[in-house]
Protein backbone atom coordinates (compact mmCIF):
# COMPACT_ATOMS: atom_id res chain seq x y z
CA UNK A 1 0.00 0.00 0.00
CA UNK A 2 2.86 2.51 0.84
CA UNK A 3 4.32 2.21 -2.25
CA UNK A 4 1.03 2.49 -4.37
CA UNK A 5 -0.05 5.57 -2.65
CA UNK A 6 4.17 6.75 -3.35
CA UNK A 7 3.65 6.22 -6.57
CA UNK A 8 0.24 7.81 -7.10
CA UNK A 9 1.36 10.46 -5.58
CA UNK A 10 4.28 10.68 -7.57
CA UNK A 11 2.14 11.20 -11.24
CA UNK A 12 0.39 14.13 -9.35
CA UNK A 13 1.06 16.88 -12.44
CA UNK A 14 -0.09 19.93 -9.79
CA UNK A 15 -1.94 21.43 -12.00
CA UNK A 16 -2.46 25.24 -11.80
CA UNK A 17 -6.13 24.78 -12.34
CA UNK A 18 -7.41 21.49 -10.41
CA UNK A 19 -10.46 20.20 -11.89
CA UNK A 20 -9.89 17.29 -9.08
CA UNK A 21 -10.52 19.84 -6.67
CA UNK A 22 -13.07 21.61 -8.63
CA UNK A 23 -15.34 18.85 -9.22
CA UNK A 24 -15.02 17.57 -5.16
CA UNK A 25 -18.47 19.18 -3.55
CA UNK A 26 -16.34 19.96 -0.59
CA UNK A 27 -13.37 21.65 -2.57
CA UNK A 28 -11.13 19.35 -0.95
CA UNK A 29 -7.15 20.88 -1.77
CA UNK A 30 -6.30 17.77 -3.56
CA UNK A 31 -2.50 18.91 -4.96
CA UNK A 32 -1.93 20.59 -1.66
CA UNK A 33 -2.56 17.65 0.22
CA UNK A 34 -0.37 15.87 -2.18
CA UNK A 35 2.52 17.86 -1.80
CA UNK A 36 2.41 17.74 1.53
CA UNK A 37 1.97 13.95 2.08
CA UNK A 38 5.25 13.86 -0.89
CA UNK A 39 7.43 16.05 1.82
CA UNK A 40 6.36 13.61 4.55
CA UNK A 41 4.27 15.94 6.30
CA UNK A 42 1.19 13.45 6.57
CA UNK A 43 -0.23 14.73 10.05
CA UNK A 44 -0.18 18.26 8.68
CA UNK A 45 -1.93 17.24 5.73
CA UNK A 46 -4.13 15.12 7.79
CA UNK A 47 -5.08 18.71 9.86
CA UNK A 48 -5.73 20.16 6.64
CA UNK A 49 -8.03 17.43 5.22
CA UNK A 50 -9.97 17.12 8.73
CA UNK A 51 -10.58 20.62 9.07
CA UNK A 52 -12.10 20.77 5.85
CA UNK A 53 -13.81 17.27 6.19
CA UNK A 54 -14.20 16.39 9.14
CA UNK A 55 -15.63 13.10 7.35
CA UNK A 56 -12.56 12.79 5.07
CA UNK A 57 -11.59 8.88 6.44
CA UNK A 58 -15.70 8.10 4.96
CA UNK A 59 -15.50 10.04 1.80
CA UNK A 60 -12.40 8.45 0.49
CA UNK A 61 -13.60 5.04 1.62
CA UNK A 62 -17.35 5.62 0.09
CA UNK A 63 -17.45 8.34 -2.44
CA UNK A 64 -18.20 8.41 -5.70
CA UNK A 65 -14.25 9.33 -7.06
CA UNK A 66 -15.29 8.54 -10.54
CA UNK A 67 -18.23 11.27 -11.00
CA UNK A 68 -15.61 13.45 -8.87
CA UNK A 69 -11.69 13.98 -8.09
CA UNK A 70 -10.37 10.53 -10.17
CA UNK A 71 -13.44 11.77 -12.72
CA UNK A 72 -11.80 14.64 -13.54
CA UNK A 73 -8.10 14.30 -12.94
CA UNK A 74 -6.39 15.31 -16.36
CA UNK A 75 -4.50 12.11 -16.49
CA UNK A 76 -7.53 10.37 -17.07
CA UNK A 77 -8.10 11.70 -20.34
CA UNK A 78 -5.68 9.47 -22.56
CA UNK A 79 -4.80 6.77 -19.36
CA UNK A 80 -5.43 6.17 -15.57
CA UNK A 81 -6.58 8.84 -12.95
CA UNK A 82 -4.23 9.86 -9.95
CA UNK A 83 -6.07 7.82 -7.36
CA UNK A 84 -6.50 10.32 -4.89
CA UNK A 85 -8.74 8.48 -2.59
CA UNK A 86 -6.02 6.17 -1.68
CA UNK A 87 -3.78 8.34 -0.76
CA UNK A 88 -6.57 10.59 0.97
CA UNK A 89 -7.84 7.36 2.93
CA UNK A 90 -4.24 6.61 4.39
CA UNK A 91 -3.77 10.37 5.46
CA UNK A 92 -6.96 10.51 7.13
CA UNK A 93 -6.73 7.24 8.61
CA UNK A 94 -3.64 8.11 10.07
CA UNK A 95 -4.88 11.22 11.33
CA UNK A 96 -8.26 10.41 12.76
CA UNK A 97 -6.35 8.47 16.17
CA UNK A 98 -4.01 10.84 16.36
CA UNK A 99 -5.54 14.22 16.45
CA UNK A 100 -5.85 15.79 19.88
CA UNK A 101 -8.18 18.70 20.36
CA UNK A 102 -7.32 21.52 21.92
CA UNK A 103 -9.77 22.40 24.14
CA UNK A 104 -12.07 25.04 23.50
CA UNK A 105 -12.99 27.91 26.15
CA UNK A 106 -17.02 27.31 26.86
CA UNK A 107 -18.85 30.06 25.10
CA UNK A 108 -22.13 29.11 27.16
CA UNK A 109 -24.28 27.66 24.56
CA UNK A 110 -25.67 24.53 24.44
CA UNK A 111 -26.93 22.81 21.02
CA UNK A 112 -28.52 19.80 20.60
CA UNK A 113 -27.79 16.98 17.52
CA UNK A 114 -30.88 15.12 16.53
CA UNK A 115 -29.12 12.21 14.21
CA UNK A 116 -25.83 10.78 14.01
CA UNK A 117 -25.00 10.27 10.35
CA UNK A 118 -22.58 12.60 8.26
CA UNK A 119 -24.42 15.81 8.95
CA UNK A 120 -25.56 15.63 12.67
CA UNK A 121 -21.66 13.95 13.14
CA UNK A 122 -19.84 16.87 11.31
CA UNK A 123 -21.96 19.75 13.13
CA UNK A 124 -21.66 18.20 16.71
CA UNK A 125 -16.96 18.39 15.41
CA UNK A 126 -17.25 21.74 14.42
CA UNK A 127 -19.58 22.94 17.14
CA UNK A 128 -17.61 21.55 19.89
CA UNK A 129 -14.47 23.18 18.49
CA UNK A 130 -15.81 26.06 19.06
CA UNK A 131 -16.89 25.50 22.72
CA UNK A 132 -20.60 24.69 22.48
CA UNK A 133 -21.47 22.13 24.63
CA UNK A 134 -23.14 19.87 22.52
CA UNK A 135 -25.64 16.66 22.92
CA UNK A 136 -26.23 14.03 20.33
CA UNK A 137 -29.53 12.50 20.13
CA UNK A 138 -29.35 9.21 17.97
CA UNK A 139 -32.55 6.78 17.68
CA UNK A 140 -30.65 3.83 17.28
CA UNK A 141 -28.21 1.89 19.98
CA UNK A 142 -24.87 2.77 17.80
CA UNK A 143 -24.08 6.45 16.32
CA UNK A 144 -23.26 6.64 12.92
CA UNK A 145 -26.83 6.62 10.80
CA UNK A 146 -26.96 5.45 7.58
CA UNK A 147 -23.57 5.14 7.59
CA UNK A 148 -23.39 2.01 9.95
CA UNK A 149 -27.21 0.53 9.43
CA UNK A 150 -27.61 1.85 5.44
CA UNK A 151 -23.78 0.82 4.05
CA UNK A 152 -22.28 -2.79 4.25
CA UNK A 153 -19.32 -3.51 6.84
CA UNK A 154 -17.74 -4.80 4.09
CA UNK A 155 -17.58 -1.19 2.51
CA UNK A 156 -17.31 1.03 5.76
CA UNK A 157 -15.93 -1.26 8.63
CA UNK A 158 -17.92 -0.72 12.10
CA UNK A 159 -14.59 -0.28 13.67
CA UNK A 160 -14.70 3.35 11.92
CA UNK A 161 -17.22 4.56 13.41
CA UNK A 162 -16.42 3.56 17.06
CA UNK A 163 -13.13 5.77 16.15
CA UNK A 164 -15.81 9.07 15.99
CA UNK A 165 -16.99 7.82 18.79
CA UNK A 166 -14.11 7.64 20.83
CA UNK A 167 -13.60 11.46 19.04
CA UNK A 168 -16.59 12.85 20.00
CA UNK A 169 -15.98 12.14 23.65
CA UNK A 170 -12.50 13.59 23.10
CA UNK A 171 -14.04 17.09 22.04
CA UNK A 172 -16.61 16.40 24.66
CA UNK A 173 -19.40 15.84 23.22
CA UNK A 174 -22.56 13.96 24.84
CA UNK A 175 -23.88 10.89 23.25
CA UNK A 176 -27.62 10.20 24.10
CA UNK A 177 -28.25 6.61 22.05
CA UNK A 178 -31.76 4.90 21.97
CA UNK A 179 -33.50 8.20 22.37
CA UNK A 180 -35.92 9.10 19.79
CA UNK A 181 -37.10 12.90 18.93
CA UNK A 182 -40.30 13.49 17.59
CA UNK A 183 -41.27 10.37 19.86
CA UNK A 184 -41.37 10.78 24.09
CA UNK A 185 -39.48 13.62 23.90
CA UNK A 186 -39.88 16.73 21.03
CA UNK A 187 -37.96 19.49 19.71
CA UNK A 188 -40.21 21.90 22.27
CA UNK A 189 -39.24 19.88 24.95
CA UNK A 190 -35.31 20.52 24.12
CA UNK A 191 -35.65 24.12 23.59
CA UNK A 192 -37.57 24.31 26.96
CA UNK A 193 -34.49 22.71 28.46
CA UNK A 194 -32.77 25.51 27.14
CA UNK A 195 -30.56 24.38 23.77
CA UNK A 196 -29.52 27.78 21.97
CA UNK A 197 -29.99 25.80 18.41
CA UNK A 198 -31.16 22.33 17.66
CA UNK A 199 -29.69 20.32 14.37
CA UNK A 200 -32.18 17.73 12.99
CA UNK A 201 -29.75 15.25 10.85
CA UNK A 202 -32.40 12.68 10.60
CA UNK A 203 -31.66 11.29 7.15
CA UNK A 204 -34.27 9.32 4.49
CA UNK A 205 -35.16 6.28 6.22
CA UNK A 206 -38.60 5.53 5.04
CA UNK A 207 -38.68 2.92 1.83
CA UNK A 208 -40.13 4.26 -1.84
CA UNK A 209 -42.91 1.89 -2.85
CA UNK A 210 -43.89 0.29 -5.69
CA UNK A 211 -47.71 0.80 -5.25
CA UNK A 212 -48.42 -2.73 -7.07
CA UNK A 213 -50.47 -5.78 -5.99
CA UNK A 214 -48.32 -7.75 -3.72
CA UNK A 215 -45.90 -5.32 -1.95
CA UNK A 216 -47.30 -6.70 1.29
CA UNK A 217 -46.32 -9.82 0.90
CA UNK A 218 -43.90 -12.22 2.93
CA UNK A 219 -41.68 -12.76 0.17
CA UNK A 220 -41.04 -8.85 -0.35
CA UNK A 221 -38.92 -6.82 1.69
CA UNK A 222 -37.64 -3.14 1.20
CA UNK A 223 -33.74 -2.66 0.78
CA UNK A 224 -32.78 0.05 3.41
CA UNK A 225 -34.56 -2.24 5.82
CA UNK A 226 -32.68 -5.63 4.74
CA UNK A 227 -29.52 -3.67 5.14
CA UNK A 228 -30.16 -3.07 8.66
CA UNK A 229 -30.86 -6.47 9.19
CA UNK A 230 -29.60 -8.77 6.93
CA UNK A 231 -28.18 -11.02 9.54
CA UNK A 232 -31.32 -12.08 10.74
CA UNK A 233 -32.90 -12.61 7.63
CA UNK A 234 -33.34 -15.70 5.20
CA UNK A 235 -33.96 -14.19 1.30
CA UNK A 236 -33.66 -18.10 -0.07
CA UNK A 237 -31.31 -18.90 -2.98
CA UNK A 238 -32.81 -16.55 -5.70
CA UNK A 239 -33.51 -13.05 -5.03
CA UNK A 240 -34.61 -10.05 -7.29
CA UNK A 241 -34.18 -7.00 -6.43
CA UNK A 242 -36.33 -4.08 -8.20
CA UNK A 243 -34.02 -0.75 -8.58
CA UNK A 244 -30.41 -0.64 -10.00
CA UNK A 245 -29.09 2.43 -7.58
CA UNK A 246 -26.39 2.01 -5.07
CA UNK A 247 -28.78 0.72 -2.48
CA UNK A 248 -29.51 -2.19 -4.77
CA UNK A 249 -26.06 -2.60 -5.33
CA UNK A 250 -25.44 -2.91 -1.59
CA UNK A 251 -28.39 -5.27 -1.33
CA UNK A 252 -26.66 -7.46 -3.51
CA UNK A 253 -23.55 -8.25 -2.70
CA UNK A 254 -24.75 -8.03 0.74
CA UNK A 255 -27.51 -11.07 -0.18
CA UNK A 256 -24.90 -12.85 -1.93
CA UNK A 257 -22.71 -12.70 1.49
CA UNK A 258 -26.03 -14.34 3.48
CA UNK A 259 -26.46 -17.17 1.15
CA UNK A 260 -28.08 -15.99 -2.12
CA UNK A 261 -26.97 -18.00 -5.00
CA UNK A 262 -28.27 -16.13 -7.85
CA UNK A 263 -29.24 -12.45 -7.52
CA UNK A 264 -31.15 -10.35 -10.25
CA UNK A 265 -31.78 -6.72 -10.39
CA UNK A 266 -34.35 -4.73 -12.66
CA UNK A 267 -34.56 -1.54 -14.03
CA UNK A 268 -37.34 0.03 -15.72
CA UNK A 269 -34.93 1.98 -18.29
CA UNK A 270 -31.63 0.86 -20.39
CA UNK A 271 -29.17 2.54 -17.58
CA UNK A 272 -28.22 2.36 -13.62
CA UNK A 273 -28.33 4.93 -11.74
CA UNK A 274 -25.58 3.50 -9.42
CA UNK A 275 -22.31 4.58 -10.03
CA UNK A 276 -20.39 1.79 -12.79
CA UNK A 277 -17.48 1.20 -9.95
CA UNK A 278 -20.13 -0.10 -7.12
CA UNK A 279 -21.66 -1.97 -10.64
CA UNK A 280 -18.61 -3.53 -11.42
CA UNK A 281 -17.96 -4.90 -7.74
CA UNK A 282 -21.65 -6.55 -7.47
CA UNK A 283 -20.89 -8.03 -11.17
CA UNK A 284 -17.60 -9.50 -9.31
CA UNK A 285 -19.88 -10.76 -7.03
CA UNK A 286 -21.98 -12.93 -9.65
CA UNK A 287 -24.96 -9.73 -9.90
CA UNK A 288 -27.20 -10.30 -13.13
CA UNK A 289 -28.45 -6.94 -14.47
CA UNK A 290 -31.45 -7.01 -16.31
CA UNK A 291 -33.43 -3.84 -17.92
CA UNK A 292 -35.96 -2.49 -19.75
CA UNK A 293 -38.47 -4.29 -16.91
CA UNK A 294 -41.52 -2.31 -15.78
CA UNK A 295 -42.74 -4.32 -12.64
CA UNK A 296 -46.57 -4.72 -12.13
CA UNK A 297 -47.55 -7.13 -9.57
CA UNK A 298 -45.51 -9.03 -7.27
CA UNK A 299 -46.58 -12.93 -6.53
CA UNK A 300 -45.70 -15.44 -3.53
CA UNK A 301 -43.43 -17.07 -6.37
CA UNK A 302 -41.54 -13.96 -7.56
CA UNK A 303 -41.74 -10.61 -9.53
CA UNK A 304 -44.09 -10.14 -12.51
CA UNK A 305 -42.61 -8.15 -15.29
CA UNK A 306 -44.10 -6.15 -18.45
CA UNK A 307 -41.43 -4.93 -20.94
CA UNK A 308 -40.90 -0.73 -20.49
CA UNK A 309 -42.11 1.79 -23.62
CA UNK A 310 -39.41 4.11 -23.96
CA UNK A 311 -39.63 7.52 -25.68
CA UNK A 312 -36.96 9.03 -27.94
CA UNK A 313 -35.22 10.18 -25.10
CA UNK A 314 -35.15 7.41 -23.36
CA UNK A 315 -37.67 7.91 -20.97
CA UNK A 316 -40.22 5.46 -19.41
CA UNK A 317 -43.48 6.24 -20.69
CA UNK A 318 -45.28 2.92 -20.06
CA UNK A 319 -45.12 -0.76 -21.10
CA UNK A 320 -46.57 -3.33 -22.72
CA UNK A 321 -46.06 -7.38 -23.96
CA UNK A 322 -46.92 -9.87 -21.77
CA UNK A 323 -46.88 -10.70 -18.22
CA UNK A 324 -43.34 -12.21 -17.14
CA UNK A 325 -42.85 -13.83 -13.59
CA UNK A 326 -39.37 -14.24 -12.57
CA UNK A 327 -39.18 -16.84 -10.33
CA UNK A 328 -37.57 -15.81 -7.12
CA UNK A 329 -37.45 -16.76 -3.93
CA UNK A 330 -37.78 -13.05 -2.37
CA UNK A 331 -38.01 -9.62 -3.97
CA UNK A 332 -36.22 -6.91 -2.10
CA UNK A 333 -37.15 -3.08 -3.37
CA UNK A 334 -34.81 -0.67 -3.34
CA UNK A 335 -35.98 2.59 -5.10
CA UNK A 336 -34.79 5.36 -3.03
CA UNK A 337 -35.96 6.51 -0.01
CA UNK A 338 -37.53 10.03 1.93
CA UNK A 339 -37.42 10.82 5.45
CA UNK A 340 -39.90 9.80 7.78
CA UNK A 341 -42.28 12.36 9.14
CA UNK A 342 -42.45 12.32 12.82
CA UNK A 343 -40.20 14.56 13.61
CA UNK A 344 -42.20 16.91 11.15
CA UNK A 345 -45.77 15.80 12.31
CA UNK A 346 -45.04 16.33 16.36
CA UNK A 347 -43.59 19.81 15.71
CA UNK A 348 -46.02 22.60 15.21
CA UNK A 349 -44.82 24.81 12.09
CA UNK A 350 -41.98 22.60 11.25
CA UNK A 351 -42.78 22.83 7.66
CA UNK A 352 -42.00 19.98 4.85
CA UNK A 353 -42.28 20.13 1.22
CA UNK A 354 -44.13 17.70 -0.97
CA UNK A 355 -41.72 14.98 -1.28
CA UNK A 356 -41.56 15.03 2.65
CA UNK A 357 -38.42 16.80 2.95
CA UNK A 358 -37.53 19.30 5.49
CA UNK A 359 -37.90 23.25 4.04
CA UNK A 360 -35.06 24.94 4.94
CA UNK A 361 -33.92 28.71 4.11
CA UNK A 362 -30.64 30.14 2.67
CA UNK A 363 -28.96 29.61 6.37
CA UNK A 364 -30.52 26.21 6.79
CA UNK A 365 -33.05 27.46 9.41
CA UNK A 366 -36.13 25.34 9.18
CA UNK A 367 -39.81 27.22 9.58
CA UNK A 368 -38.79 26.94 13.43
CA UNK A 369 -37.11 29.17 14.45
CA UNK A 370 -33.80 28.19 16.50
CA UNK A 371 -34.14 24.91 14.48
CA UNK A 372 -31.61 23.86 11.34
CA UNK A 373 -31.37 20.98 9.36
CA UNK A 374 -28.66 19.70 6.46
CA UNK A 375 -27.97 16.28 4.63
CA UNK A 376 -30.94 13.61 3.44
CA UNK A 377 -33.54 15.07 5.60
CA UNK A 378 -33.63 18.88 3.36
CA UNK A 379 -32.29 16.99 -0.15
CA UNK A 380 -33.12 13.75 -0.16
CA UNK A 381 -30.55 10.96 -0.85
CA UNK A 382 -27.17 12.32 -2.00
CA UNK A 383 -23.97 11.41 -1.14
CA UNK A 384 -21.79 11.41 2.40
CA UNK A 385 -19.93 14.47 1.09
CA UNK A 386 -22.57 16.45 -0.01
CA UNK A 387 -24.39 15.91 3.32
CA UNK A 388 -20.94 17.19 5.14
CA UNK A 389 -20.68 20.40 3.02
CA UNK A 390 -23.98 21.08 3.53
CA UNK A 391 -23.72 20.19 7.63
CA UNK A 392 -20.38 22.57 7.37
CA UNK A 393 -22.00 25.21 5.81
CA UNK A 394 -25.06 24.88 8.79
CA UNK A 395 -22.67 24.89 11.44
CA UNK A 396 -21.31 28.14 10.94
CA UNK A 397 -24.91 29.42 10.27
CA UNK A 398 -25.79 28.33 13.88
CA UNK A 399 -22.98 30.18 15.19
CA UNK A 400 -24.42 33.04 13.24
CA UNK A 401 -27.58 32.58 15.19
CA UNK A 402 -26.11 32.40 18.49
CA UNK A 403 -23.45 35.27 18.20
CA UNK A 404 -20.43 32.99 18.64
CA UNK A 405 -17.67 33.89 17.00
Amino acid sequence: MAIHIENEAARCLNCKVPLCQQACPISTPIPHIIQLFKEKNVMEAGQELFENNPMSVVCATVCNHELQCAGHCVLGKKSTPVQFYDIEKYISDSYLDRYKPVAAEKNGKHVAVVGSGPAGLTVAILLAQKGCEVTVFERKHYIGGMLRYGIPDFRLPRTILDRYQKLLGRLGVHVRTATTIGGALKLEDLLRDGYDAIFVGTGAWRPKTLGVHGECGANVQFGISYLENAGNTDLGRTVAIIGMGNVAMDVARTAFRHGAERVMLFSRGQHATASSHEMSYAALDGAEFIFGKQIVAIRPEGPVFRNSVLDENGKVTGCDGEEELVPADSVIIAISQRPKDKLRLSTDHLEGNAKGLMIVDENHMTTVDGVFGAGDVVTGPLTVVHAVQAAKETAAAMLRYMHVE
